[in-house]
């Protein structure tokens, strides 16, 4: 709906106008002078919403209407002007320069008056949405902490899920998960939810451009955390493009602090796509010369693609002195410190099947330490503002 203030103090104009306006829109008319006023005496005289068209009568001086049309358009650039007056190339040039957008022939039939009315609806509408999404752009980000692993198996949705937990311990309804393993995800069942929607659900529709739908499509969790599970069936992975996903975790990151992402084994065009958003890498590994180096080889490629988060974590998972590596041989070979170590423990499986993450119950154990240091490691690093340069994105097979 858009409403229309019109200047006319013509009754019959005043009737052809709203005669000609489709449904759904409104307008007020102002009938006494306008001409020497300013924008904030014209607009403060408006009774409801925000306006969106302004229309100046045929039935005062033109000079005076070019006036207060300069000024308005100086003072409210979202707000569209529209004269109507008999055309001339003479006015048409004198009307544009006042930041008219707009001349309609006050004699034109009422088809033709419509059309001219709803062009002008179309356009306030274009420019109330451009300048909000310029304003949401300058608008501090949350933290996109993408957790991976370019091997499977190593316990990344278990990091993710608790790392999300954790999180929304330290800001309340601050923190969401996004499981981008869009075709075997178990974020939902890491953390004992049945989500009435999914991913799938997000990033179509209206979803994709107002944060209001798409807040409805995630599942709350007890901890006060939110969660975006995968779909539900296997095959609409394929209707998902890394473009939607980069959308919905830039969309993510204006509205929560902390955007945790338990992406696909591998570097895939989505992990790609949501790794030029990361502000953080937590990277999952297993204590076996398999998962090291797939690790390894992971890090080489996004250092090629300057991919590298600016902040990155290695997470030493299923440590065990028995293995024949220690940690200075994983460090080693990667290339980066290992800051987080979780050791065996049989109450990570028992977790995993209750579906509650082990910092959610509280159970003292040695991983529920490390895991509760990566949280505090991530939540001391601060809100970054602004988006990071877009990079090349290259599938890596």
């Amino acid at each position: 709906m858009s409403r229309f203030l019109a200047l006319t103090t013509s009754p019959g104009f005043e009737q052809r106008l709203v005669l000609s306006l489709a449904a759904g829109h409104e307008v007020q008319v102002l009938s006494g002078p306008a001409g020497h006023q300013s924008p904030a005496d014209v607009l403060s005289r408006n009774l409801g919403g925000p306006i969106d068209v302004v229309i100046f009568g045929p039935d005062v001086s033109v000079e005076d209407w070019f006036a207060l049309a300069s000024a308005i358009d100086a003072e409210n650039p979202e707000i569209v002007l529209v004269l109507a007056a008999a055309p001339s190339s003479e006015l048409t040039l004198s009307a544009v320069r006042s930041g008219i957008r707009d001349i309609i022939d006050p004699g034109a039939d009422a088809h033709d008056l419509t059309q001219a009315l709803e062009r002008a609806a179309n356009t306030a509408a274009s420019r109330r949405q451009a300048s909000v999404a310029g304003a949401r752009e300058e608008q501090p980000r949350g933290r996109v902490v993408s957790v991976m692993s370019p091997k499977g198996g190593v316990g990344k949705t278990t990091v993710s899920t608790n790392l999300a937990v954790g999180l929304a311990r330290t800001v309340p309804m601050g923190a969401v998960i996004v499981d981008l393993d869009l075709q075997f995800g178990d974020v939902g069942s890491g953390l004992g939810l049945e989500p009435a929607h999914t991913i799938t659900d997000a990033v179509r529709g209206s979803a994709a451009s107002d944060s209001m739908v798409l807040k409805a499509f995630l599942a709350p969790h007890p901890s006060g955390a939110y969660a975006l599970c995968a779909p539900l069936r296997p095959a609409e992975a394929d209707l998902i493009e890394p473009a939607h996903v980069a959308a919905l975790v830039h969309q993510l990151s204006l509205e929560f602090p902390y955007v945790v992402l338990d992406t696909s084994p591998g570097l895939g065009d989505v992990v790609l796509a949501v790794l030029e958003l990361a502000t953080d890498a937590v990277w999952v590994c297993g204590m076996d010369i398999p998962s090291i180096r797939g690790l390894n080889h992971g890090l080489e490629v996004l250092r090629q693609l300057d991919l590298m988060p600016p902040s990155s974590t290695v997470v030493l998972n299923f440590a065990d002195k028995r293995s024949g590596l220690t940690v200075k041989d994983v460090e080693a070979t990667v290339g980066l410190p290992v800051e987080v170590v979780l050791p065996h423990s049989r109450a990570v499986p028992f977790s995993t099947n209750a579906g509650v993450p082990m910092l959610q119950s509280g159970r003292r154990d040695p991983v529920a330490k490390g895991l509760g240091a990566l949280v505090a490691k991530i939540a001391a690093g601060g809100t970054v503002v602004g988006a990071r340069n877009s990079r090349r994105r290259v599938a890596v097979s």
